[in-house]
């Protein structure tokens, strides 16, 4: 067995007197955490709905904004009950603030030119919403801000809407004569960070010892995705490619962990409606499975980096509830949580990103012990506010909101001269 890399390994959290090691910078340094969000209680489904089917980045609807209201009301009861199912509502706003604090007192000591560092949460469908992070930012007296999106594979749907949302936000904040002085950078894509593969790793062969040593070796891993419409993955969508990445960046990874090759497939989850998507669903495939023979399966959640709906109801409840029915064994690897190596993988990111952007005057004394970034989309110019990547639009796009978002990021949150 192959001992987890040092630079991954958690470090002991320090006091702020680490700090005075190095230079600092004037006022806080805030990481905003972005994310889809779920509701944390029954009472916030139908807002949470109605959000979600209003955004055409996600779910492209005709006559959106009449359809969004009536589909919302009509799938609330039955999203309900699930939430219900669960304990009421979903935990990501949780993990998300332990996944932030955590991060921020490693970066406090990876990063002390940029320091002090503090986490926010904004969400695109459920509280806190993006404008409630922006006012805590502003109140706190933000002056370096990072859009961090907790999506590692982009996607215009996901990344791209929680980003055009920020920067309508922003936008719209200038003209108010709020948040003025707030410099931006975005880490947008991370599928292949050592920190988010190792991570899931580890998870995997954890449930693989929870099966029996006889059968291990050859149970299929089902590494499962959120799905998306293929109108979305026809425009040029770097979704389904990036998600293909991590999955093979994970099965590299584990031989070294568990000694042998693990059989394995990419499959998706969570359609909505009658058009096309990504496929195969994880269902089907776990239905596949089963006629092909297997007794024992796995599912890894491989897109979301913690619990929330699609994994502690449909992959823990509905798709194991199917496949006890038939007869096949479904374990589930853990989501990444509380998980210290993948806290310190999103602290290693934070703080490359941060040393490219703003270049230190003197190496930090802890700056070896920073993981590299793997394949994040390319930080490759001093000061550079967004990725390579980021900055070419879908070859199918059609929505001029994120030509004017890219730009506007480049300029690092500033508008045009």
């Amino acid at each position: 067995m192959v001992s987890t890399p040092k630079s991954l390994v958690p470090t002991a959290r320090r006091g702020m007197a680490t700090l005075r090691s190095g230079p600092k910078s004037t006022g806080w340094a805030g990481i905003l955490m972005m994310n889809m969000g779920g509701p944390s209680t029954l009472d916030e489904v139908h807002s949470f709905l109605s959000n979600l089917f209003h955004d055409g980045d996600l779910i492209p609807l005709p006559f959106q904004r009449l359809l969004a209201p009536r589909i919302a009301a009509r799938r609330t009861p039955k999203i309900r009950e699930q939430y219900a199912a669960i304990g009421g509502g979903s935990p990501i706003l949780r993990w998300t603030r332990t996944q932030g604090e955590g991060m921020a007192a490693l970066l406090d000591e990876l990063s002390p030119h940029t320091a002090p560092h503090k986490a926010y949460v904004a969400f695109r469908y459920a509280q806190p919403l993006t404008d409630v992070a922006l006012d805590e930012m502003e109140r706190d007296g933000v002056r370096r801000a990072v859009a961090f999106t907790q999506y590692p594979q982009y996607s215009c749907s996901t990344t791209g809407s929680s980003l055009n949302e920020l920067y309508r936000h922003l936008e719209r904040r200038a003209k108010e004569g709020k948040g003025a002085g707030i410099d931006w950078s975005v880490i947008d894509r991370w599928p292949t960070h050592p920190g988010l593969v190792e991570a899931v790793a580890q998870n995997v062969h954890n449930a693989l010892l929870r099966l029996p040593a006889s059968v291990r070796s050859q149970v299929p891993l089902l590494f499962s995705a959120h799905s998306l419409p293929m109108s979305i993955v026809n425009r040029g969508d770097p979704y389904p490619s990036e998600v293909a990445a991590t999955v093979a960046a994970v099965v590299a990874r584990l031989p070294a962990l568990t000694g042998f090759s693990s059989p394995h497939r990419l499959v998706w989850q969570s359609q909505v409606g009658p058009s096309a998507w990504l496929g195969q669903q994880t269902s089907d495939a776990i239905q596949g499975l089963r006629k092909l023979g297997h007794k024992h399966a796995v599912t890894v959640p491989i897109a979301f980096t913690s619990d929330h709906i699609e994994t502690l109801y449909e992959l823990d409840i509905e798709n194991k509830e199917e496949a006890e029915k038939i007869g096949i064994h479904l374990e589930r690897a853990d989501s990444l949580n509380d998980s210290p190596i993948f806290i310190r993988g999103l602290a290693d990111l934070a703080a490359s990103h941060l040393s490219t952007v703003y270049p230190p005057l003197a190496p930090s004394p802890r700056a070896g012990e920073i993981a590299a970034p793997g394949w994040t989309g390319g930080w490759d110019v001093p000061s550079q506010r967004t990725s390579v990547q980021m900055g070419l639009r879908c070859p199918g796009c059609t929505n001029e909101t994120c030509g004017r978002q890219k730009r506007f990021f480049e300029r690092g949150g500033r508008a045009e001269a």
